[in-house]
């Protein structure tokens, strides 16, 4: 076996094994660490769950009022 073939036959295993296997390794971790949020996207998210709690016990509220002084209202608003 020449000093070529010595070191060619590794160059393209790796080249055909190891790098492939590297590149989606890699970008499959870079994908991970860009998916997370930042502190001000968190702040927002959280800042919107709370408006969005907070609309749906108006609308709950609402929805008693109405059912206590018109209750077939549901009923009227379906057709």
């Amino acid at each position: 076996m020449s000093l070529p073939d010595f070191i060619l036959v590794p160059a393209i295993l790796f080249l055909i094994f190891v790098a492939p296997l590297w590149v989606i390794m890699h970008y499959r971790s870079k994908g991970r660490s860009q998916g997370m949020l930042t502190d001000d996207e968190r702040a927002e998210l959280e800042r919107l769950a709370s408006s969005a709690e907070n609309m749906r016990e108006r609308i709950e509220t609402l929805e008693s009022i109405l059912d206590a002084e018109t209750p077939d209202w549901r009923r009227r608003s379906a057709r």
